[in-house]
C-alpha cells in the first residue's frame, strides 16, 4: 500500500509542475500569426473576386454564356432530368462556377500574397510574443510576492499586518496591464 501512495503522490505532484509550466507558456505563435493573416488575405481575395466577377457581369452577356454552360454541363451529366428539377439543377451548376471562378480568385491573391503574409507574420509574432513574455514575468513575479507576503502575514504582528495591507493595496493600483494586441484579440487564451 505505502507504494501505490508514494506513485499516487508523485503523479500529483508532476502533473502540478506540468500545469505551472504550460501556465507559464506563452500563447503566441508564428503559425497561429501567419494563419490569421493567411485568412484575412483569403476573405479579401474573395472580395476581389467577387468584384472582379461583377464588373465581367456588368453587361449581361456573361450572364448568358454562363446559363448555356451550366445547362451544357447538366445535359451530359445529369441525363434524364426534366421540369423545375432541371432547372434547380442548372442553377445550382451555375452558381457553383460562379463560386469556383470567385474561390479561385482568391487562391491566387493568397498566394501571390503568401511571401508577405510569411513576413508579417514572423515580425507579428515576435512583437506579441515580447509583449506576452513580459507580461507572463510580470504576473509570475506578482505571484511569488504575494505569496511571500501571505507567509509573513501568518506570523506578524498588527502593525506589520497594517504595513502589508498598504503594500498589497499599492500592488494592486501598480497591476500588470495586459499587453495592447489582447484587447482586441478575443479569441486569445491568457495563461492562468
Amino acid at each position: 500500500m505505502r507504494i501505490s501512495a508514494v506513485n499516487s503522490n508523485f503523479t500529483y505532484t508532476a502533473s502540478n509542475k506540468s500545469a505551472k509550466k504550460s501556465s507559464d507558456k506563452n500563447p503566441i505563435s508564428k503559425t497561429g500569426e501567419k494563419t490569421n493573416l493567411a485568412v484575412a488575405t483569403f476573405v479579401g481575395g474573395l472580395g476581389l473576386g467577387a468584384r472582379l466577377l461583377f464588373e465581367l457581369f456588368d453587361d449581361g452577356f456573361v450572364f448568358e454564356d454562363l446559363g448555356k454552360a451550366a445547362a451544357k454541363y447538366v445535359d451530359k451529366n445529369h441525363k434524364g432530368l426534366s421540369g423545375a428539377k432541371k432547372e434547380l439543377f442548372i442553377i445550382g451548376t451555375a452558381l457553383s462556377f460562379i463560386g469556383a471562378a470567385i474561390g479561385g480568385v482568391a487562391l491566387l491573391y493568397t498566394l501571390y500574397k503568401a511571401p508577405k503574409i510569411n513576413y508579417e507574420g514572423n515580425i507579428n509574432a515576435f512583437k506579441k510574443s515580447k509583449d506576452m513574455d513580459v507580461y507572463i514575468k510580470g504576473n509570475n513575479v506578482e505571484k511569488e510576492i504575494l505569496t511571500q507576503m501571505n507567509e509573513k502575514a501568518e506570523s506578524a504582528t498588527d502593525e506589520e499586518k497594517q504595513n502589508l495591507k498598504e503594500q498589497y493595496m499599492k500592488m494592486q493600483m501598480a497591476k500588470n496591464q495586459l499587453p495592447d494586441f489582447i484587447k482586441n484579440d478575443k479569441k486569445l487564451k491568457l495563461p492562468q
